[in-house]
């Protein structure tokens, strides 16, 4: 919203070259707010603006812009500039950036790193994508259990400007193992003599260096914290994973989760920055392989020709009963996937679910088979549509025919992410498009 307030103004000083007038704009303004102004801003304005802002503050707002707006003002910004910001950069925000670049800027800019940035970096870079240890950052506050309240405060007044967050420290013993975390409002509250390993804050919750993002963000909604420790096989601290990570881990998974649900494989750069023959080639294998499904259907109908040549005025309804189908095959999966996702259902719950989806199922397609059956009714005795002598038959048939494809529809629908959670696939890969063509 700030954005769109001050952009005509910075657009119209950019214009008129007045840079004293626009550091001045945006002195006052935080780091955020800056970021937000860039966004707004056109691709060859934002440079302007970054620019002009003190290298303290560089690093700062670049990490707030979204990782295709650091790779544009990296391409735009001079070698020495570059190689300041990152090394200003704190390790998760550098990690994902990197995982974002072409492979030989990595390589240039991991080699302007310092030593101990170099190694750190590396150090998650080590980690497989989607891991929590790929995700985390390796600066936060340690104590030692025998330190009082008093000397701890006066460790944290004296932790490095990198440190990813004070709200929660965490306690260790010499050989680097995981004792117990503690928020920083606990230190204030106790008494200056007080040892820190007597004091007890938080439930034990660590998070394993391999834990999935799936894992993660689980682990962040259901323990409510703003950030979790990582450590690895012998309990021993490696890092922390604080909470904008975790929301922007999971903002990735949802976008990718909607485009499978859509009936297209994922993409991983903003529409108006994927390619053309990118964006066909994500979505011509799944229509392909829709479209050969519907084959089947065409198949199957040619196979009854005889019985629709019988009763004509039947093929009427066959696309409003295979639509039907495919309809509530869609909710049902939709449904399902997202209370797998939510670990709102186990596998093992697949029988409830089938059990009230069939009853779901009975229920539907009674409504609709019966709104079917007002149709031809209505119609006919009206004189609208002449469905012969029989039309009372057709009439039943429609209805049969509804409560029986939404009925399989709701089944398939609601047990293929089982399937797919039990063969460990992405539930969310039996899209919306797929089970309707399956129903049909």
């Amino acid at each position: 919203m700030l954005g769109q307030l001050l952009q005509p103004d910075l657009e119209e000083l950019i214009e008129q070259k007045d840079w004293d007038a626009l550091r001045d704009a945006i002195t006052g303004l935080t780091d955020q707010d800056v970021a937000e102004l860039m966004i707004e801003l056109p691709t060859e304005d934002e440079g302007v603006i970054f620019r002009l802002l003190p290298k303290d503050r560089a690093a700062p707002v670049f990490s707030y812009l979204p990782i295709e707006q650091q790779e544009e003002l990296i391409q735009s910004l001079t070698r020495e500039q570059t190689r300041d910001i990152f090394a200003a950069m704190t390790p998760d925000d550098r990690v994902r950036l990197l995982d974002e670049l072409p492979a030989e800027v990595t390589r240039r800019l991991l080699e302007a790193l310092p030593a101990q940035e170099l190694a750190a970096t590396r150090a998650l870079l080590n980690y497989p994508a989607e891991t929590a240890g790929h995700l985390m950052t390796p600066n936060y506050v340690a104590l030692r259990p025998e330190m009082t309240v008093q000397q701890a405060m006066e460790h944290i007044r004296h932790s490095p400007r990198t440190t990813e967050t004070l709200n929660v420290v965490y306690v260790v013993d010499e050989m680097g193992t995981l004792l117990h975390d503690l928020r920083l409002a606990a230190l204030v509250r106790a008494e200056p003599s007080a040892v820190v390993g007597t004091l007890k804050d938080f439930p034990p919750m660590r998070l394993s260096a391999k834990a999935s993002v799936e894992e993660v963000i689980n682990a962040f909604d259901r323990f409510d914290r703003v950030t979790l420790p990582v450590l690895d096989d012998e309990g021993k601290m490696l890092g922390i994973i604080t909470v904008d990570d975790v929301l922007e881990a999971a903002r990735k998974e949802a976008t990718e989760d909607m485009q499978k649900l859509g009936g297209l494989e994922a993409i991983d750069t903003p529409y108006t920055q994927t390619s053309f023959l990118t964006l066909v080639k994500k979505r011509g294998g799944w229509l392909s392989a829709l479209f050969l499904g519907e084959m089947l259907t065409a198949t199957a109908m040619g196979h009854y020709q005889d019985e629709l040549a019988r009763a004509v005025v039947l093929a009427l309804f066959v696309p409003l009963i295979i639509s039907s189908g495919g309809n509530s095959g869609s909710q049902a999966t939709t449904l399902i996937i997202r209370a797998l996702a939510l670990s709102e259902l186990k596998l093992r719950d697949w029988w409830k679910v089938a059990r009230r989806e069939l009853a779901s199922g009975l229920l539907l397609g009674s409504w609709l088979g019966l709104l079917g059956f007002l149709r031809v009714f209505v119609w006919q005795r009206v004189g609208w549509v002449d469905y012969g002598e029989h039309y009372l038959l057709v009439a039943g048939t429609v209805w049969a025919s509804l409560v029986g494809v939404v009925c399989f529809g709701t089944l398939a629908g609601s047990l293929l992410p089982f399937v797919m959670r039990a063969v460990r696939l992405d539930p969310a890969t039996c899209s919306a498009p797929f089970v309707a063509t399956l129903v049909d």
